[in-house]
């Protein structure tokens, strides 16, 4: 198969969000807030255990009266910060402000980093002449994060969920992505972290390439496989 378009997952595959206690104490300090250390770190993990950071850790349970939005989270800006700030709020905080102060943290290009190898894959892959996508489940634009860390110019399109009502695995999000890039789908491979989601391209014959979802430094060079080549023997463009 000769790969004419490439399509990237958004969060656990080009970026990762920053930790649940780095997103807390960002917040807390900017509202002046004073909490004791261990506090903070409680109040981290009980906000990661809920699945309250977009872009981190799936929650360990969805409370009924929240399944119906969190189903629907992607499909639409409403129901993203519905969904996660809904999430937030099963964990006690000392000021309510701060739950909406904490979901607009995580929109902040400071709040994400790139995979050490992000650069060097989409700019190999351009160097080819392979037209590439970001394809995401999100309820927000992610157009400033990687135009504040210099991916933008690597990217030829953006499938985002909420602009277009539907959130993958639903084939018309990938197919939306091949449209833009003037690919047929057998001729894109999709590269993305969730198995459910991502693995979803390949109902319209796109190949599926899976990294796991790992924080930065513990995660180098897995998107170099895209390439073709093993770690070691890849090339910065």
């Amino acid at each position: 198969m000769t790969v004419k378009g490439a399509l990237f997952d958004f969060s656990g595959t080009l970026f990762r969000i920053e930790s649940a206690e780095s997103w807390l104490r960002t917040v807390l300090e900017r509202s002046g807030t004073a909490v004791p250390d261990e506090d903070v770190l409680r109040y981290a993990r009980n906000l990661e255990e809920a699945g309250a950071l977009p872009g981190g850790a799936p929650p360990l349970a969805v409370p009924p009266h929240l399944e119906e939005v969190w189903a629907v989270r992607d499909r639409g800006a409403e129901p993203h910060r519905a969904a996660f700030t809904g999430m937030a709020r099963e964990v006690p905080l000392p000021r309510p402000e701060l739950y909406d102060a904490l979901y607009d943290r995580h929109m902040e290009p400071a709040a994400w980093r790139p995979y050490p190898d992000a650069r060097e894959v989409l700019g190999e892959l351009r160097r080819r002449g392979v037209r590439i996508a970001v394809v995401s489940n999100i309820g927000w634009d992610l157009r400033p994060v990687f135009r504040a860390h210099g991916l933008d110019p690597l990217v030829d399109a953006y499938a985002l969920s909420y602009e277009h009502g539907v959130q993958k695995p639903d084939p018309r999000l990938f197919q939306a992505a091949c449209d833009a890039l003037g690919v047929a789908p057998g001729d894109a491979v999709m590269v993305g972290d969730d198995r459910r989601a991502d693995a979803g391209a390949a109902a319209l014959g796109c190949r599926v390439h899976l990294v796991d979802h790992l924080p930065v430094d513990r995660r180098p060079d897995a998107l170099r496989a895209v390439l073709g080549l093993p770690p070691e023997a890849a090339t910065a463009p």
